[in-house]
């Protein structure tokens, strides 16, 4: 399990190195690497975490799922936007395991996505042997 703490409210932080890491510390040479965020206002991408594409992404997610739209879910909790936006990037991605390491293009990193911080959240690592 990772634990992240979030100091914005929208977010992206690269937990690359982390995965990497705990695959190592596990010693699955090929198989599957399950990252699986355990909230439903965040988001689980692969994608470059070049600066500019990070805010791009921040922002179009604003512009499809603006906060304060008078969704129903607002009059319990007001975070409405964020569950929405956290629909459309999902909760998961699964990663091929290949030589000990994640298998990834040149630029792929895995991003971990919050949408209604600050905030403590846990990613679920669930690493699966061939």
């Amino acid at each position: 399990m990772l634990e992240i703490k979030t100091e914005k409210p929208a977010q992206v932080i690269d937990i690359t190195h982390q995965v990497n890491e705990a695959v190592k510390e596990i010693g699955v040479q090929d198989g599957i690497c399950l990252v699986y965020s355990l909230h439903t206002t965040t988001g689980i991408v692969i994608n470059e975490a070049e600066g500019g594409l990070v805010q791009d992404l921040l922002a179009r997610l604003a512009s499809l799922a603006p906060p304060g739209e008078g969704y129903l879910h607002d009059r319990i909790d007001e975070n409405a936007h964020a569950h929405l936006q956290a629909a459309l990037l999902g909760s998961n991605q699964a990663i091929p395991i290949e030589e000990g390491c994640l298998v990834m293009g040149t630029w792929q990193r895995v991003l971990f996505v919050e949408l209604d911080g600050p905030r403590r959240r846990n990613v679920l690592l669930k690493i699966v042997p061939r």
